[in-house]
């Protein structure tokens, strides 16, 4: 019985270092969003006051409406570009997650099955028929979550697709 709470406490520190390999990819896919906006609020700001010198110095009116139309097209092209880079950073952080997941999952279960076995086989009378009812719900769970990761991929990557090809539609 001790072996089998040693199994469960192994599962349970794998369990957590994986939670924690996960905490620590959302921190870091977060902090680079928050760079990434820091730097185009910061190349807004800066062209933004350019733009104003420049018009404030144009006595030709039809150059500032040159002038605005222009950063405006600047402005529409930098906000398009910052959101296909956070796409691009969700859709990484989303296949990293899945692989993290996928390999936890599948670890996680055999080292499930074989503490299960250890404490099934510690039972009196031993029926075997639990042990493979018991195996059979964690292939069965593995199977719906493997027919989830891939629905959820093909969904963000069509996503992802819709992203970019309205992205290509708004430079044009």
């Amino acid at each position: 019985m001790t072996t089998t709470k040693h199994e469960f406490g192994e599962i349970q520190r794998k369990n957590m270092e994986a939670a924690m390999r996960l905490a620590q990819l959302s921190i870091d896919n977060s902090q680079r969003i928050m760079e990434l906006q820091s730097q185009l609020a910061r190349e807004l700001f800066e062209n933004s006051v350019e733009q104003t010198k420049l018009q404030a110095g144009s006595k030709d009116p039809q150059d500032i409406v040159r002038l605005r139309a222009q950063y405006a097209q600047e402005t529409t092209q930098k906000m398009i570009a910052a959101a296909q880079q956070v796409a691009e950073i969700g859709n990484s952080a989303r296949v990293e997650f899945s692989r993290l997941l996928t390999e936890q999952l599948a670890a996680g279960s055999q080292d499930m099955v074989d503490a299960f076995q250890t404490f099934f086989k510690a039972l009196p009378g031993q029926n075997s028929n639990l042990l493979e009812t018991m195996q059979q719900a964690m292939t069965n769970a593995n199977t719906a979550f493997e027919q989830m990761r891939k629905a959820a991929t093909n969904a963000f990557d069509s996503a992802g697709e819709v992203t970019k090809k309205a992205a290509a539609k708004g430079r044009k």
